[in-house]
């Protein structure tokens, strides 16, 4: 309430009026959960189908005596134990299977304290299948979620606000990761997990969590992308558009939804009397229509340059049509060239 008297949040009991969805109750997600009901947040929702083990005991939530536990009943348990005013819902299932999507879509749209639709979703799941089972979902609900992980090397990890339409899904373009300056190869080893440390964890666990309470309380900024790397406490930060030839066709829907939402807005008034000269700069002449913008937005397509400090997981395959019309462009290049000209090519090589 402290946040409410100095000024920084509005009202702040409009928490208990939250639902939020969490995925995966990991080292992540664990923390996540913890932290959201210390702040009093009205419902959480879990999903998870791990049980708990002894290596499970670094993620600062966890206890040896819940060994053997589903995770999303032992988290319950604990959160329960630390705030009973918070409403718990454990759903112990994997999401990307067909009939549990269907309930799990179901749960996403049903599943506030007024049976309507939760107001944010929070995936700390650890695979990408989970990933694009919770992305298509939003889309199709229109749900606006935040995305998070963890290297596996334990010492980067990120955060992602998803808007439906307004901002990049995670279908538009390859994730995008931290780049920790590591050869990717030396991780893999056989007979060797991926590393986890209670430290990265809980400082992404945090960001994740701040910038929830940003967005449902609307106060200070969310960030579009932010990333972390312990080896030199870099916080990258970018903003990606939606790709316009996205493979998930709910996205592209979003996004037309969202361009003639747009263009049905009542634009600004013109100058009043009332108004100040001096408040609108205006210019005359403007022959090439160029504007000002501010530089921590990233005008982006599907071809975008990340901001430094982040790269894609993976390249994304090219369109065939795109292969096409360049094997095109080549053989007429190439059929344009005089016989006697390919024959000195030939001589030369």
């Amino acid at each position: 309430m402290a946040l409410k008297r100095m000024g920084i949040v509005r009202n702040y009991e409009e928490i208990r009026n939250f639902t939020i969805a969490i995925i995966g109750i990991g080292g992540v997600g664990s923390v996540t959960a913890e932290m959201l009901t210390r702040c009093g947040v009205g419902k959480l929702i879990l999903f998870d189908y791990d049980k708990v083990e002894l290596a499970n005991m670094n993620r600062l939530f966890f206890q040896p005596n819940q060994s053997g536990q589903h995770k999303v009943d032992a988290a319950r348990e604990t959160l329960q134990f630390i705030n009973p005013d918070v409403q718990i819902d454990a759903n112990n299932y994997n999401i990307t299977t067909m009939d549990n999507f269907d309930h799990f879509m179901k749960t996403l749209r049903t599943g506030n304290l007024q049976n309507g639709p939760v107001d944010l979703v929070l995936s700390c799941v650890d695979n990408f299948e989970a990933r694009m089972a919770i992305n298509t979902a939003c889309n199709e609900l229109k749900q606006t979620w935040f995305e998070s992980g963890v290297s596996e090397n334990a010492v980067s990890g990120h955060i992602q606000y998803i808007e439906p339409g307004v901002t990049a899904c995670f279908a538009c373009a390859p994730p995008l990761i931290v780049a920790s300056n590591i050869d990717e190869r030396t991780l893999k080893k056989e007979g060797v997990c991926a590393a986890s440390l209670p430290t990265t964890m809980g400082i992404i666990a945090g960001l994740l969590v701040q910038n929830a309470l940003k967005y449902l309380l609307k106060f200070g900024d969310v960030s579009n992308y932010l990333g972390y790397n312990a080896l030199n406490d870099f916080f990258p930060r970018m903003t990606m558009k939606p790709n316009p030839n996205c493979d998930d066709s709910y996205c592209c829907r979003r996004q037309n939804e969202y361009i003639i939402q747009q263009r049905n807005q009542p634009t600004l008034s013109t100058k009043t009397d009332d108004d100040n000269d001096e408040s609108i700069i205006q210019h005359e002449d403007n022959e090439w229509n160029i504007s000002v913008v501010s530089e921590s937005i990233v005008e982006s397509d599907h071809n975008i340059n990340v901001a430094e400090g982040i790269r894609y997981a993976y390249e994304k395959p090219k369109d065939e049509n795109e292969s096409m019309k360049t094997s095109d462009q080549t053989t007429t290049t190439t059929s344009n060239v005089s016989l006697e000209e390919l024959m000195k090519q030939m001589k030369n090589l």
